[in-house]
């Protein structure tokens, strides 16, 4: 009997395998390209294929909902699991277009070691990224900026600033330097006088603004002494710091994060093992991988004592990073980014 019993189960966990093969050997993972895709690919995509015995093919996610709404409307769904923004995710989620995924199946204690943000019905976050002011140091013989409040004081710290071409992070950065708490910040920017105030404060800075649009640009304009200050997305300068020796300095008050995670497509082929993914590229050791890999925040807690230390203090999940910090309100860029898409426009063309 105990011998049936041995071979029943061995037979049983050979299939487990055949069948984990198989889907592991058509699984395909969208993400963002470049080296963040890269990093993926060698902290989660290549471990977990060589688990699953099989392999993991890659593709690009340009952002947005639009590729994903057409495959599945044309019934010819060619992804599996995407790396998208929470904002997309939900809104793709509330279309119909994503899987659910119940935190249940994650690993033991998702549900309280996750950061806020990072559980969503149809994603599972994995890092969390931030908009930060950062600052040539050779801009300033003196005292280095070090709240928001600085980026718009043209005299004690004088030179051009660079933003990115969008009134998302430029609005909540002018209603903090004028005073605004951040927690109160989208309360705030949900009324015309709101939105009037970040606008009047930003005039106060527009004639020395330089934008940008692509997240390679701001390193740039610090080097080549374009800008004192500027915006920037926080890995970028994390990589000119440390491998190209730049002379940058963060500044991480009110700094405007946003947060990152896996979705799986409804209607994928194979999604056991896109469930079997998610839950592997966010368990504890993977996304501390990552982060280390990244320098972006993992979104589980238990995650930050294994990051490398090295890096650990440029997260913008640590600590001491987030006193001051701004998560991005998805529900509130749903609703109101049309209208202060077109006010920024106007507001740009206007002397």
């Amino acid at each position: 009997m105990r011998s049936s019993l041995k071979t029943l189960a061995l037979v049983a966990m050979s299939m487990g395998m055949v069948s984990m093969h198989a889907a592991a050997s058509e699984l395909v993972f969208a993400s963002w390209g470049g080296s963040y895709q890269d990093a993926q690919n060698a902290t989660a995509v290549q471990p977990f294929a060589s688990k699953a015995g099989g392999q993991v093919k890659m593709d690009t996610y340009n952002g947005g909902i639009a590729q994903i709404r057409s495959q599945v409307e044309t019934k010819n769904v060619t992804w599996d699991v995407v790396d998208m923004q929470l904002s997309d995710a939900t809104r793709a989620c509330d279309e119909g277009l994503l899987e659910k995924i119940d935190p249940e199946t994650l690993p033991a204690s998702a549900k309280s070691d996750f950061l806020p943000g990072g559980l969503s019905d149809c994603m599972v976050g994995n890092v969390a990224w931030s908009t930060v002011i950062t600052y040539n140091k050779k801009a300033f013989k003196g005292a280095e900026p070090t709240k928001v409040a600085d980026f718009f004081d043209l005299k004690r710290f004088p030179g051009k600033r660079a933003l990115r071409k969008s009134p998302e992070g430029a609005l909540e950065w002018a209603l903090l330097a004028d005073g605004v708490a951040a927690a109160d910040v989208y309360k705030t920017l949900s009324t015309p006088a709101g939105v009037d105030r970040a606008f009047k404060k930003l005039d106060t800075i527009k004639s020395s603004i330089v934008w940008w649009e692509t997240g390679a640009q701001p390193p740039q304009l610090l080097a080549d002494g374009e800008v004192s200050m500027s915006s920037a997305y926080c890995n970028r300068i994390y990589t000119a710091i440390m491998q190209d020796k730049k002379p940058f300095g963060f500044l991480w008050d009110g700094e405007v994060k946003n947060i990152e995670g896996y979705a799986i497509v409804k209607g994928s082929k194979n999604v056991k093992a896109a469930q079997e993914f998610v839950r592997y590229a966010t368990s504890t050791d993977s996304l501390a991988k990552l982060a280390s890999a990244t320098a972006l925040g993992p979104m589980r807690q238990s995650s930050l004592a294994k990051v490398d230390q090295k890096v650990a203090p440029y997260l913008p999940t640590a600590p001491q990073n987030q006193k001051n910090a701004v998560t991005s309100d998805v529900a509130f860029w749903a609703d109101h980014s049309d209208d202060l898409n077109q006010k920024f426009a106007v507001w740009l063309g206007q002397k």
